[in-house]
């Protein structure tokens, strides 16, 4: 599980650095930057993430579920993921 975990994490993190890292640098990009609450991702690059994660790990989010609480930093992303994959 932490292995998978870990996996995602690096995804996620290659993904933001590469669509998203105008304000900070890739270095400066950890697991608990926090993304939507700092600025680093507004609401149309959300959408996109939320997109690239669904056709990634093949689930898809509930209405409720964007939201900062799942998305604001790379590791609730991570461990939002291995929630929504596991079932």
């Amino acid at each position: 599980m932490e292995q998978k975990i870990s996996e995602i994490k690096n995804n996620v993190r290659g993904f933001i650095s590469q669509n998203y890292l105008q304000t900070i640098k890739a270095g400066e990009l950890n697991d608990s930057t926090p993304l939507i609450s700092g600025g680093i991702i507004d609401s149309i690059a959300t959408m996109k993430l939320v997109n690239w994660l669904e056709k990634n790990y093949n689930f898809e989010f509930a209405a409720h579920e964007v939201d900062r609480d799942n998305l604001d930093t790379i590791e609730r992303i991570a461990n939002f993921v291995v929630t929504k994959t596991s079932v």
